[in-house]
């Protein structure tokens, strides 16, 4: 049964030992065990043109045998892992060792007899119902750090599954080429297996090992494995091993797979460092930091390469700044670089409002810190002074426990005072702000890579775009042509082209652009025919249609592998040549590129009559002013199509020689092709310049072109005093005499620059990094930039944002970037400026209330406990603000929908503080308000609202009306504050929009309730065994009358128990002890003036004399 289940007598180990070889070595091992790489195909029963027939079964058997391509991530932290990380929290773990103190102490009873002793703060613990009460807000305050504990590991629970989500969708849309039943198709990085025939082109990063079947001047980045910079050539009889992980740099070609998932390379790699548990082995300064890369990392290296995982942005920055580093195709002074690379990864390591956080946060926490240091020596002073030295009580060993009761309230006090003055709930109105609006962003085709991308797009103050696909629609079209003498501004029919010319162009067209390029019918009926792989090549195979003339038919006659040679399409080159091989020995080259740049290579050109005649540099000039300059004006890229022959009798041309390969050319034709601007971008441009961002054009196209396509698109408006420059004007310009970027020199030119034409990737890593680090302006920038190209690896990584494109980009691009854009829109970006806004504002709404809450609580705790020693707050109370006030106000004030308004107004910008003055002045207005209402209810609400003082209250007391009314007060203000806090620019109407957003009415109405129903009588929990009691007595109160002892305790318990019931009752009471007031004065002096209430002391006073009013009580019975 097991050998029926294998597909291939190659072992799996066999083949992990090949991989594993180099160079000359893998070619050696090649020829001894296989004979050559078409028998390695064989012996995997593969076919190196038709690939793997598709059989499901066959698939399944080769995973089987040779594993799948996927790497299991490292399994997610539990909830109950999650709970322990919340529990580590330095003020959580403070509350609960105070709380377990005051819950053990609270059981402690010494004898009564030593308490006077003790001073007369200790007193009121002799009351048994007080004594009872005391455990109370020990426990009370260990199960509100239960529920912080929960609803923050619920919340990290809840982050990593959306992380875990997001990244399954980007598995399932990520795809290679392969080859299989005959036919080229795109399947899932993941179904890839053993025996595949892969197609690699530049850009591709490669998801498996395998090894070389035919390469076309094919040269990769293997420095992600290897830490080499250099890129490497590639070939059949050089080096035919395909590792992966490593970024293809140039050229395309084909391999067979041989390793894939744990038994490739990379997966060798990290199976050995435990598959995920460490991520950090792609080079040495990463190797420094494992432990934070360790902790933070959710998957292996492997599955962030293919997969663009998406990780908490906390190291993102790490990660980001080791990546793609060999990218850099073109010199970018790599001298220069080490220096300024640690300056980089500082000023990028965190973002904007990371940074502006940061810096807050720390000032919170030294004020609070010290406010709470300040409150605990204040109370412990003062207690000592009054004990020790105003009552003079001596000391004794008997106390102790007391004392002890007394300095865990004020520890606790001084913990409630700092729980209070941090804001814990900023960390959480971050995350889920963010993770709501990365949520968002992905219906707005802006796949987030980098959490902290999102709001630093906010902060944009340029954006330099791309033109193709960007800006316009990336569908092209050739509509106007040049050859054999004539210019074509309607398309040429067939009949109107000599036959041998048009035999040229259809041949040069078929060959020389990539086989992965293709025109496919329309998904739907009467549906435009779709376009595959670069859209420039696409253009032109749709010519060779339009000219009714099958560019297929050209292929099959000349299949991939017979092409001799093919120089590739580069930024150096700019253009792109492939070489056939004639019977006789010679050969024949055909070359297409930049107009400008391929004539100047151009030594003949074709005329009407199908001969070559001489291309004088006159006729090069007027063909340029006459045809190339009036298609670029009206947008059209221009594309020049040559040929070149290879006599036999000139002997083997060198063809590493490239110099003198891309000579003597002989123009076939000069076509102008047309990319339509997308309607949508003029409208998102002029949002751009009305919310203060500069939008620059940075595109390889003739100046000509971008100018009229940047006119279009509104980026150059009539009036404005802007500069258009090509690259070598715009190097001219900024560098000094020995050919360095000058700050001072660029400082001059990128202000004004809005269009950069024919630049090299190397151009606009310079523009970028010269517009962030400029200081010509008073606000420093904040820049984004869009990429698709390999080669724009360097300005993605170097920008404070990095937009790829999802469509047209390559994956190296993407794995550059921190958002891609999968529809490669310019409108999307837009899209992302408004989110990125959104969410600024929401950590400043949710700032603004919370700095409310904390000024407010902070000042309250503080007097109240200076002043009558114990703070009106609680710990515990604090705790049911923190969590209501952090958790569901950072949910409803994060949850905001984004609106076009946020256009209408500039970046904040790098250094504009966190908290405006429009903030600053609400913050401060409501903090006077509240304080004025909460110290009014706090020194005068006993007499407003006739209840008992809360004041002064014995240690261990159960909870006042008095403070109760206080909390209630405090929490229905800040619910009102939370209504206020929507808006922090100065808007009048704090209630437009609200009803868009049903999280914030849900939470506000939820938590109004909840406060409601925690705030009934708590007495009603300490007497409700008492009160049912009473109840019951009612129905005999005839019989109560008959034993005189039994009615004092009864009605004694009655009043405690009933005390709303009996009010009327306790009323009529009061006229009863008016009669009795002479005989009152023994027992005054029992009572201390002012440490009860009237109620008190009427309780007191009925107990004393319930004989002698024996006749009014049961004058209180017949009123009753």
């Amino acid at each position: 049964m097991a050998n029926n289940e294998r597909v291939s007598s190659c072992s799996v180990q066999e083949l992990r030992v090949l991989m594993q070889l180099r160079g000359e070595e893998a070619l050696s091992r090649i020829h001894e065990s296989y004979g050559d790489v078409n028998r390695l195909c064989a012996k995997l029963r593969t076919s190196p043109v038709g690939g793997l027939d598709g059989n499901s079964e066959d698939i399944r058997r080769r995973k089987k045998q040779f594993g799948a391509n996927f790497i299991p991530p490292k399994k997610p932290k539990t909830f109950l892992q999650l709970v322990w990380e919340a529990l580590q929290d330095i003020t959580l773990i403070i509350l609960e060792v105070a709380a377990i103190i005051s819950l053990g102490l609270s059981f402690y009873s010494p004898p009564d007899a030593d308490r006077k002793h003790c001073g007369s703060a200790a007193g009121g613990v002799e009351e048994e119902g007080e004594a009872e009460a005391g455990w109370i807000e020990g426990a009370a305050i260990l199960l509100s750090v239960v529920c912080v504990v929960l609803v923050t590991a619920f919340n990290d629970w809840s982050k990593e599954k959306q992380f875990r989500g997001l990244q399954s969708r980007i598995e399932q849309e990520q795809t290679f080429t392969v080859v299989r039943g005959g036919q080229v198709v795109q399947i899932k990085v993941t179904e890839i297996v053993v025996g595949d025939i892969a197609q690699v082109k530049y850009g591709d990063l490669l998801p498996a090992d395998g090894v070389l079947i035919q390469s076309n001047d094919l040269k990769i980045d293997e420095s992600s494995l290897t830490g080499e910079s250099d890129h490497v050539k590639k070939s059949l009889d050089r080096d035919p091993m395909m590792l992966s992980g490593t970024h293809v740099m140039e050229g395309s070609g084909k391999m067979v797979v041989t390793g894939v998932g744990v038994n490739s390379q990379t997966g060798i790699i990290f199976t050995l460092l435990g598959a995920g548990d460490e991520n950090s082995s792609e080079s040495k300064e990463k190797e420094e930091e494992p432990k934070k890369t360790e902790k933070k990392e959710k998957h292996s290296k492997f599955n962030s390469l293919y997969f663009k995982e998406k990780q908490d942005s906390s190291i993102i920055t790490i990660h980001k700044k080791n990546k793609v580093e060999a990218a850099e195709m073109q010199p970018i002074k790599e001298d220069e670089q080490p220096e300024k690379k640690k300056k980089n990864v500082s000023k990028k390591e965190k973002s904007v409002l990371q940074g502006k956080l940061t810096k807050l946060a720390v000032q919170i926490g030294k004020a609070g810190l010290f406010m709470s240091a300040l409150t605990v020596l204040i109370l412990i002073t003062r207690f000592l002074i009054d004990t020790f030295w105003i009552q003079g009580v001596a000391w004794s060993r008997d106390c102790l426990p007391i004392y002890v009761q007394f300095l865990v309230k004020f520890f606790i006090i001084g913990v409630t005072v700092l729980v209070v003055a941090v804001p814990e709930g900023l960390p959480l109105a971050v995350t889920i702000s963010l993770a709501y609006s990365v949520k968002k962003m992905m219906k707005d085709n802006n796949l987030v890579r980098h959490l902290d991308a999102c709001e630093t797009m906010g902060n944009a103050t340029a954006i330099c775009s791309d033109k193709t696909g960007t800006l316009t629609m990336n569908r092209m079209t050739v509509v106007q042509a040049f050859m054999a003498g004539r210019y074509y501004k309607i398309m040429a029919q067939p009949d109107q082209i000599l036959p041998m010319i048009l035999d040229l162009l259809i041949t040069g067209i078929s060959v020389n652009c990539a086989y992965t390029s293709k025109i496919l019918p329309p998904e739907a009926e009467g549906g435009l025919p779709r376009q595959v792989g670069n859209k420039t090549e696409c253009a032109l195979l749709g010519y060779t249609l339009a000219l009714h003339k099958d560019y297929q038919t050209v292929r099959n006659k000349f299949p991939e592998e017979k092409l001799f040679k093919v120089y590739t399409f580069n930024s150096v080159r700019k253009s792109m040549s492939t070489v056939l091989k004639n019977p006789d020995g010679s050969y024949r080259m055909f070359s297409k590129g930049a107009s400008e740049i391929l004539l100047r290579k151009c030594s003949k050109i074709l005329i009407d009559t199908g001969e070559a005649t001489v291309f004088k540099d006159r006729d090069k000039d007027e063909l340029v002013k006459k045809v190339i300059e009036p298609m670029a004006s009206e947008g059209l890229r221009t594309i020049c199509l040559a040929y070149k022959d290879f006599p036999t009798d000139d002997g083997e041309p060198d063809w590493d020689n490239e110099s003198n390969i891309l000579c003597g050319l002989t123009c076939i034709a000069v076509v102008g092709i047309e990319d339509p601007v997308r309607p949508e971008v003029p409208d998102a441009i002029k949002k751009c310049q009305r919310a203060g961002i500069t939008v620059r054009m940075v595109t390889g196209d003739n100046i000509n072109t971008a100018r009229a396509i940047a006119i279009k698109c509104g980026i150059l408006l009539p009036g404005d005093d802007f500069l258009c420059l090509e690259g070598h004007e715009f190097n001219q310009r900024i560098r000094n005499e020995q050919g360095e970027v000058d700050q001072e020199l660029f400082d001059k030119v990128w202000p004004k620059l809005l269009v950069l034409a024919r630049s090299s990737p190397t151009d606009k890593h310079t523009l970028v990094q010269g517009i962030i680090e400029s200081t010509a302006l008073e606000q420093r920038q904040v820049v984004a930039v869009t990429g698709d190209g390999t080669n724009d690896g360097p300005a993605l990584k170097k920008a404070d944002i990095g937009f790829a494109m999802g469509i047209a980009g390559t994956d190296v691009a993407k794995e550059a970037s921190d958002i891609i854009l999968t529809d490669d829109n310019f409108s999307s970006i837009v899209k992302a400026v408004m989110w990125g806004r959104n969410v600024y504002d929401s950590i400043s709404k949710f700032l603004q209330f919370q700095l409310t809450v904390n000024v407010v609580a902070v000042i309250v705790a503080f007097t109240g406990a200076c002043i009558t020693q114990d703070s009106p707050l609680k710990a515990v109370q604090m705790l049911w603000v923190n969590l209501i006030m952090d958790t569901f106000a950072s949910l409803a004030l994060a949850t905001e929908p984004p609106t076009e308004a946020l256009l209408l107004r500039n970046p904040y910008g790098r250094n504009k503080p966190l908290i405006s003055a429009t903030m600053l002045k609400n913050i401060l207005g409501h903090a006077v308000y509240q304080l004025i209402v909460i110290f009014t209810l706090l020194f005068e609400g006993e007499k407003m609202f006739n209840i008992k003082s809360g004041r002064n209250a014995p240690l261990h007391s159960p909870p006042s009306e008095h403070y109760t009314i206080v909390f209630n007060t405090f929490v229905q203000m800040q619910l009102f504050n939370e209504l206020n806090a929507r808006k922090i620019h100065g808007e009048r109407n704090i209630f437009k929009g609200i009803f868009n957003n049903l999280i914030f009415c849900t939470i506000l109405l939820g938590t109004f309730i909840v406060q409601v129903v925690t705030c009934f009588p708590t007495s009603w929990l300490k007497y409700l065994g008492t009160a049912c009691q009473c109840t019951q007595r009612d129905g005999i109160q005839e019989d109560e009358m008959k034993d005189q002892d039994e009615t004092d305790q009864a009605e004694e318990e009655k009043e405690k128990g009933n005390w709303f019931r009996n009010r009327n009752r306790i009323k009529r009471q009061i006229h009863v002890m008016t009669a009795f007031r002479d005989s009152l004065s023994p027992y005054e002096s029992l009572e201390k003036h002012g440490s009860r209430s009237s109620m008190d002391i009427l309780m007191a006073q009925h107990k004393l004399h319930s004989k002698e009013s024996v006749p009014q009580m049961s004058l209180i019975n017949e009123a009753e």
